[in-house]
């Protein structure tokens, strides 16, 4: 039978096919408008299985704020250019929606949840791999509550390629995102530094001291004085007893230099804090509350906060594609191989 265009019109707009797969469908299923729709769902989790093992590390992050409850998630594509197709756009903002309405205890879950458009989220994600022409993934969600005396700072940066929610409890909306915008900034992991793995202190002090070394190295070169080495990493190594410790051998140098007593007092301070500064040095790269806020360097983001007579409650950062292995293309290699080199 003859297909019309109304006929492809309906489906497109029932399925999000393109033309040729709209009236393809509706010529086999003899123009019965639900079969046909039973058969570009068929051929779309068919294109969805065989994209299935391809790497998608772009896309888009996405955030959804519902009273005293946000969601934060990531949606992931094969290429940047995708991340700006509209469909992949509406996608994302409907995932985090969904998200935020319905708090899914992990991504299984997550996919069972119901769009209002009537389709579960998997079942859109297995569409859009089908119409877009490109993989397009869940890879994860974060939701995060709060409470009437807290606020959340929402904030993408890079055109959504990095998303944050903090909570901010003493302070308003538009402190919360200037300390989500530090977040997005500084790309802390964890709040404080008790959070922190003493396994992972120990592998990045080792990090942090084979990078002196080898500055030392040109140092040497250019008959510069070699810079010291971090006995400590964290806040949660600097013991009373190693602070004290410290102390008294500052006192033994000044003594040494023949500085007056009287005057310790005043110089102590600064040695001190330059002390706990160079041993803290995996803390400020990866504790929020140890780092130097990004608009005040003259504070960490803990006594900026303490300023604002606020604190810091909670927060979460994603940034697209993090921890994800990209493909790397050989392009001689692929038109060598095409031309039959």
């Amino acid at each position: 039978m003859a297909i019309t265009a109304a006929q492809v019109k309906e489906l497109r707009e029932l399925t999000g096919a393109g033309v040729m797969d709209a009236k393809k469908a509706l010529v086999e299923a003899d123009g019965d408008m639900e079969k046909a729709v039973e058969l570009l769902h068929e051929r779309g989790v068919a294109k969805a299985a065989k994209k299935a093992d391809r790497i998608a590390a772009e896309g888009l992050t996405g955030i959804s704020v519902d009273g005293n409850v946000a969601a934060l998630v990531e949606i992931n594509s094969e290429t940047d250019f995708v991340a700006k197709n509209a469909q992949f756009v509406d996608l994302v903002k409907a995932t985090a929606d969904v998200i935020v309405a319905n708090q899914p205890a992990d991504n299984e879950a997550a996919l069972k949840l119901t769009l209002a458009s009537g389709e579960t989220l998997e079942e859109a994600f297995v569409a859009a791999t089908s119409t877009i022409g490109e993989k397009i993934s869940f890879r994860r969600f974060s939701v995060i509550e709060k409470t009437d005396a807290q606020s959340f700072g929402a904030y993408q940066h890079n055109g959504g390629r990095i998303g944050v929610i903090a909570v901010v409890e003493g302070g308003d909306e538009e402190l919360a995102k200037a300390i989500a915008m530090h977040i997005a900034a500084m790309s802390p992991t964890v709040l404080k530094s008790e959070d922190l793995d003493d396994d992972f202190i120990h592998e990045e002090l080792a990090q942090i001291n084979h990078k002196i070394e080898q500055d030392n190295e040109s140092r040497k070169m250019v008959d510069k004085p070699a810079l010291p080495l971090h006995s400590y990493g964290s806040t949660r190594q600097l013991t009373a007893d190693i602070l004290n410790a410290a102390e008294d051998n500052f006192k033994e140098e000044l003594k040494a230099e023949g500085k007056p007593e009287q005057i310790w007092d005043k110089i102590l301070p600064g040695k001190m804090a330059r002390f706990v500064s160079d041993n803290t040095q995996v803390d400020q790269q990866y504790v929020l509350l140890a780092q130097m806020y990004v608009m005040d360097d003259s504070k960490t983001v803990e006594k900026f906060l303490e300023s604002k007579n606020a604190t810091m409650i909670d927060f979460s950062r994603f940034e697209v594609g993090e921890g994800i292995e990209k493909k790397e293309d050989d392009f001689a290699a692929e038109v060598a191989a095409q031309a039959g080199m």
